[in-house]
């Protein structure tokens, strides 16, 4: 058994601290936010991830996991303190570090033994060293202390999954016995092991998810040319996908990526690249072609409307900005919802988890808890996130509540001729054939 002091318990720390604590460390999670620690005290869940609230209970009770408040508590016999705090983008698109200087200081007055120190946090490229300068100053008298880079790969939405079965854990350091310790601490999850120098593991977790916003944008920008050549991409993407250099994931074209991930790291990535002189076009060019993505919605469906939608009634199916997940960071609804009510549209929206989260964040936007009683009256619904109960609607009855049977599905999860079929004017992202 382990003690593992864990920092920050937003998705990655909290996601952390209840998977290390199963595979039976002993895990003290710690957060400046005094209500968010007494709620997780009671059991209460600041995020929505599927499996999360069993797993945070199961090991509370089982005395492998606890939270403070307290520094001096949490770094209490600690042999690895993980910082997994939050790390937005600022206003110039560079990595906001304000919350990893807090932690680093933090830890720097309270520690009393040697301490491994793991930054989770998604961070620039250098930022290991900076926090090892941070820590030596900061200490009130010298204690032998090494920081290691072990970036996180998880999904929202299967975050545990890809905790415990994870494709890779990369680890980075400029001590080998301090990366040695680490990867020793992983060997329970039997998954291969990279181990680098600390700037090296930074840039591979940026590369990975610029890398996958890539692919995305990419099948967007091919998605409207499949259109209007009579392609359907969808099966465009299953053939490219049973090619083992391309893979058939990420490949699903739709209204683009958000989250709390892909948007920050590629404009970091791309700030990173300006900032050392470089011209990072493809990455301007990814960001740009996303949020096209965003703003085409309006024009397509005055276009199925035949005119305005001026005091036309539009429902969104979906307002997190994936399945699976409560998150509205930069999620796609809140720039299309705006778009529309900006057309002089009334825009209604229903989702299984996000509805609390989203009501502030879309104050114009009437949130519904049934998405029956959203329909009714619709002049058209957009499909925003892909959410499994959305492919089992009953379509049928959703076409009777509808005053104009219209669907823009921006996920493309339905059967373009069985919709035709059934009389509604439905309109899919990269699939010609629909007007042919």
């Amino acid at each position: 058994m382990k003690q593992i002091c864990v920092i920050g318990v937003g998705y990655v720390g909290l996601v952390t601290a209840a998977c290390f604590a199963d595979l039976g460390n002993r895990v003290v999670a710690l957060d400046v936010d005094r209500q968010r620690v007494e709620n997780l005290k009671k059991g209460i869940m600041p995020i929505y991830e599927p499996g999360l609230e069993e797993l945070v209970k199961r090991n509370t009770k089982g005395g492998r996991l606890s939270f403070t408040t307290s520094y001096a508590e949490a770094l209490k016999g600690a042999e690895f303190a993980f910082i997994a705090v939050g790390t937005p983008s600022g206003v110039d698109g560079n990595a906001d570090l304000q919350y990893v200087d807090a932690a680093a200081r933090s830890i720097a007055q309270n520690m009393t033994v040697p301490l491994i120190i793991i930054n989770k946090s998604t961070v620039p490229i250098g930022t290991g060293d900076w926090v090892a300068d941070i820590v030596k100053s900061a200490q009130p008298k010298p204690i032998d202390f090494a920081v290691v880079s072990c970036p996180e790969f998880l999904r929202e939405g299967s975050a545990i999954g890809d905790f415990m079965s994870p494709h890779r854990n990369v680890i980075g350091s400029l001590d080998k016995d301090a990366a040695n310790k680490v990867a020793q601490l992983h060997l329970p999850l039997r998954s291969p092991i990279v181990i680098t120098d600390l700037r090296t593991a930074e840039m591979i977790k940026y590369a990975s998810n610029a890398f996958l916003a890539t692919k995305i944008s990419f099948m967007n920008e091919l998605a409207d040319l499949c259109e209007l050549v009579g392609a359907d991409v969808k099966e465009v993407a299953a053939g490219m996908g049973y090619d083992a250099r391309i893979g058939r994931h990420f490949l699903d074209a739709g209204l683009g990526w958000g989250g709390s991930c892909f948007p920050k790291d590629v404009e970091a990535l791309a700030y990173m690249a300006k900032e050392k002189g470089l011209n990072p076009r493809i990455l301007h060019q990814v960001m740009e072609v996303n949020y096209d993505r965003r703003k085409a919605v309006v024009g397509h469906l005055e276009k199925l409307l035949n005119g305005s939608l001026q005091g036309k009634a539009i429902g969104l199916l979906g307002l997190a900005f994936k399945p699976n997940t409560d998150d509205m960071r930069d999620a796609p609804s809140i720039d299309i919802s705006n778009s529309l009510l900006a057309a002089g549209a009334n825009v209604r929206g229903y989702d299984p988890v996000a509805r609390r989260i989203a009501a502030p964040l879309m104050p114009a936007v009437e949130i519904f808890d049934d998405v029956y009683k959203m329909a009714q009256g619709c002049d058209a619904l957009v499909v925003v996130t892909e959410w499994n109960e959305f492919k089992q609607l009953d379509l049928e009855k959703v076409k009777g509540l509808l005053k104009c049977p219209v669907i823009y599905d921006g996920r493309n999860i339905y059967d373009p001729a069985a919709l035709k079929t059934m009389g509604f004017t439905y309109r899919a992202i990269g699939r010609g054939f629909n007007g042919h």
